[in-house]
C-alpha cells in the first residue's frame, strides 16, 4: 500500500482578504444567505477595496467562499446615527471611512448555509478584532439582525425576544454568535431593514471593547503575554461498536475545546485502539494492519472537526501502513484544514513484538498559526535527543501523546517531560488513556495522570506543573501557556541550560536524508 496522499483529505481553510474576483461567488452566497433581500453591486465592492480592503474579510473552504464580512472605520461620536446603516456606511459605498478613526464598523457577516455550524463567524470575528487590535481602534460597533424573531413576535416585543436570547432562553443563529464572540447589546434598532421580514425589521446595536486600546496611540503596544490555551484529554478506553460511536465520543471532546476557545487539543496515543472491539478478534499483528484500514475515516473526520470547531489537534496517534510496512503515526489537523504528520521514531519492546511497528527516522517541527510546534510519541519522550532537535528547530511546545499500562510507565513518560521542559526551556504536554478493553492483546489495561508542565523557576507554576489531571478518570485539563514568558526564562531565567551547553565536549548529530546535521 502506497503512503496515504494527505493532501487528499484537507481542507484547504483561510481567512483572506476579499477581491473582486470573488464577486460572483459573494452575490451567490448573498442570495443563499438573505432570500428577497438587496445584495451587493460590483461597484459598491469595487468602492470598499479600493477604500479600505484591510477591512474587507472572506473565508475560503478548498477554493470555495465560505463566509465574508465587510467593515470600515469611523470616529465615535454618540449622535451619529448608528441605526441607519447606510448613512453610516454610505448605502455600502464606504466613503465615510477615516483612517485616523477610533471604532471598526461591521457591516455585514454573512456564511453561505453549507458551511453553518463549523463556527467561521468566530474566524471573521477574530479577524476584525485583531485588525482593531493592530490599529489600535476602541472598539468594533455592528448592527446585527435576529433572523429568529419573526417566529415569536406575536407573542413578544423584539427587546422582550432580545432579553430572551440573551438568557439563553431562545437561540438566534445571527445573535446567539455575536454574544459568544464578546459583543454585548447596547440597543434596538426598529425599521433597519424593513426588507427583513425574518427579523421584522429590527436589528440589534452591539458592541465590542478593545482592552488592549491606548488612546492617542497610533498602533497597539507589543503584549507582555501572548497566552496559548491547551486543552488535554485523558480519555477512557471502552468497547465501541462502530467508527461512528468512537467519533461521537471524540467530537463531544473537541466541542468542549471550542467552547472554551483552546488552540489545540491534543488525545492520546493509539486511543484509536477501541476500535478492535468492534472487528473480529485477530492475532495482534493482523489486528494492528485491521486497525490502519480505519485510517482515511479517522483522517476525514478529523479534519473536519478541526476546522468546524476552529482548533488545532492533535489526534493522538494511530497504525498506518505504508508500501506494507507499519508505522505508528501522529497527526496534526490544523484549524486551517492542513494535515502534518509525525512517525513514532523509538518503538518500544513490546510494540515491536506483538504488533511489528517500524520506527520512524525524522523529527518534524510544525509552523501553527499559534507559533512552532513538535509531536514526540510516548516512548520518543524519553529519548533528549528528539528535543533536542525539536528545539533547535524552533519548537516551544511538544504534545506528547502517550499509552501506558501501569504507574511505572506512566512516570517513565512524566518525569521525562519534565525534564524535557528544564534542558530546552520549552512546554510539554502529554495525554494518556484509561480504562480497559477486555480481550484487545497488549491494550487491555490503561494507567495515565495527563499534564501540562513547564520549566522549573520561579515565574512557572510550583513543581513546573501547570496543570494535570486526576489518575484514571475520563476528564480534560485546560490552560493558558504563555510563549512570551519562555523567551524571556530562555534569555535571562535562574539557570540557561540551552546556552550552557559545553558544544566543545559534546553534540547532537543526526540524519536528515542525506544530510548530517547537529545541535
Amino acid at each position: 500500500m502506497e503512503p496515504i496522499d494527505l493532501k487528499e483529505f484537507e481542507w484547504k481553510t483561510v481567512v483572506r482578504r476579499l477581491t473582486i474576483d470573488d464577486f460572483d461567488a459573494l452575490v451567490a452566497m448573498q442570495q443563499r444567505c438573505f432570500p428577497g433581500m438587496p445584495t451587493w453591486t460590483r461597484e459598491q465592492i469595487e468602492s470598499q477595496l479600493a477604500i479600505f480592503p484591510e477591512g474587507q474579510l472572506c473565508v475560503e473552504i478548498d477554493g470555495k467562499l465560505a463566509a465574508s464580512s465587510s467593515s470600515l472605520i469611523l470616529e465615535y461620536d454618540p449622535v451619529l446615527e448608528w441605526h441607519n446603516w447606510k448613512a453610516v456606511a454610505d448605502n455600502g459605498y464606504i466613503r465615510t471611512h477615516k483612517p485616523k478613526g477610533d471604532t471598526l464598523y461591521g457591516i455585514e457577516i454573512m456564511v453561505d448555509p453549507e458551511f453553518r455550524g463549523m463556527k467561521l463567524s468566530r474566524r471573521l470575528y477574530d479577524a476584525r478584532k485583531e485588525l482593531c487590535r493592530n490599529r489600535n481602534l476602541a472598539r468594533i460597533i455592528i448592527a446585527g439582525r435576529i433572523p429568529g424573531y419573526h417566529r415569536q413576535s406575536e407573542e413578544l416585543s423584539a427587546r422582550e425576544y432580545i432579553d430572551r436570547v440573551v438568557d439563553k432562553a431562545f437561540y438566534d443563529q445571527v445573535l446567539t454568535a455575536q454574544l459568544a464572540n464578546g459583543f454585548s447589546v447596547q440597543g434596538l434598532i426598529p425599521n433597519y431593514l424593513p426588507s427583513d421580514t425574518e427579523s421584522c425589521g429590527y436589528a440589534t446595536y452591539l458592541e465590542w471593547p478593545n482592552l488592549d486600546y491606548i488612546p492617542g496611540a497610533r498602533r497597539r503596544f507589543h503584549h507582555a503575554v501572548e497566552p496559548i490555551r491547551v486543552c488535554v484529554v485523558q480519555y477512557e478506553m471502552r468497547s465501541v461498536s462502530s467508527f461512528d460511536e468512537f467519533a461521537k465520543q471524540c467530537e463531544f471532546f473537541l466541542d468542549v475545546g471550542s467552547d472554551y476557545k483552546c488552540d489545540f487539543v491534543l488525545f492520546p496515543e493509539l486511543f484509536t485502539t477501541q476500535l478492535l472491539s468492534c472487528v473480529a478478534a485477530n492475532r495482534p499483528g493482523l489486528a494492528a494492519r485491521q486497525l490502519a484500514e480505519f485510517t482515511p475515516q479517522y483522517l476525514d473526520f478529523f479534519t473536519e472537526m478541526a476546522v468546524k470547531y476552529d482548533v488545532n489537534v492533535i489526534g493522538g496517534s494511530q497504525f498506518v501502513v505504508e508500501r506494507d510496512t507499519l508505522y505508528n503515526t501522529s497527526y496534526l489537523f490544523g484549524r486551517d484544514g492542513s494535515i502534518g504528520k509525525q512517525y513514532k521514531i523509538h518503538i518500544t519492546p513490546s510494540e515491536r513484538k506483538w504488533w511489528g511497528v517500524t520506527p520512524g527516522k525524522r523529527v518534524e517541527v510544525f509552523d501553527t498559526d499559534c507559533g512552532p510546534v513538535a509531536i514526540q510519541i510516548c516512548y520518543d519522550i524519553e529519548f533528549p535527543e528528539l528535543t533536542r532537535i525539536a528545539a533547535q528547530k524552533g519548537a516551544q511546545i511538544v504534545f506528547v501523546p502517550f499509552n501506558t499500562d501501569t504507574r511505572h510507565g506512566y512516570l517513565r513518560v512524566r518525569h521525562c517531560a519534565q525534564a524535557r521542559c528544564v534542558e530546552n526551556h520549552i512546554y510539554v504536554a502529554i495525554s494518556g488513556c484509561t480504562g480497559n478493553l477486555p480481550f484487545v492483546e497488549n491494550a487491555d489495561i490503561h494507567y495515565a495522570q495527563s499534564g501540562i508542565f513547564t520549566p522549573a523557576d520561579a515565574e512557572f507554576a510550583r513543581d513546573g506543573v501547570a496543570a494535570e489531571c486526576n489518575p484514571n478518570v475520563e476528564t480534560v485539563i485546560i490552560h493558558d501557556l504563555d510563549f512570551e514568558q519562555l523567551r524571556r526564562h530562555r534569555e535571562s531565567g535562574t539557570v540557561q541550560n540551552w546556552n550552557d551547553r559545553r558544544r566543545d565536549l559534546y553534540r547532537v548529530v543526526y540524519k536528515e536524508g542525506d544530510n548530517q546535521l547537529e545541535v
